[in-house]
């Protein structure tokens, strides 16, 4: 047996994007936020993130740890703020200055990671330049209740969690077949 560890960021990927996808095609409009999300949010947008986080923290990628394990803590907490309300415990903050200044926050930390992620590859970029530009517009709409705004992120959230999806495969075919298969734009 290898000491060697394998590539968790493909599993981390796969888990944001495609939960990120579904979200999205319910701000987009295509359904209603239902279980499908939530259980998604919790367990491979939630738990799958963090796992990955954690090995990249063993693995001694500081960026990867930070990145996974902050997203995955996202998921959760996104899950929470719409099941609680349910719950009689607190009311929705969804379409509030609050919920827009949560956005805010995951906006400005993730255009901080876009920055960290330019000594990666271009794949990479893309996923953290439309994930701050998926928060920002999502902030703006919940600050001003423009729903257009929601919906348009709807469809550039969509493009983000593909784009994580195509980059989560192209790291498993390229290691698989030790050579590019799905070109990422290595620097």
């Amino acid at each position: 047996m290898s000491d060697e560890l394998a590539n968790p960021a493909p599993l981390g990927l796969m888990g944001f994007g495609m939960t990120t996808v579904l979200l999205n095609l319910h701000n987009a409009g295509l359904y209603v936020l239902g279980p499908m999300i939530l259980s998604m949010g919790i367990f491979y947008g939630g738990l799958a993130q963090i796992i990955a986080g954690i090995m990249e923290y063993k693995k001694g990628n500081t960026f990867g740890a930070t990145a996974f394990t902050s997203y995955g803590l996202f998921w959760l907490t996104l899950v929470f703020l719409n099941i609680l309300p349910s719950s009689g415990i607190w009311p929705s903050t969804e379409g509030t200055i609050a919920f827009g200044s949560y956005l805010l926050m995951w906006g400005i930390f993730t255009l901080l990671m876009f920055f960290g992620s330019l000594k990666s590859n271009r794949a990479l970029q893309v996923v953290f330049l439309t994930l701050a530009i998926l928060f920002f517009l999502l902030a703006i709409g919940n600050y001003t209740g423009i729903s257009i705004i929601i919906t348009i992120a709807g469809f550039e959230g969509i493009f983000c969690g593909s784009s994580a999806i195509y980059l989560a495969i192209a790291e498993v075919l390229n290691e698989a077949y030790g050579r590019i298969i799905l070109p990422i734009g290595s620097k």
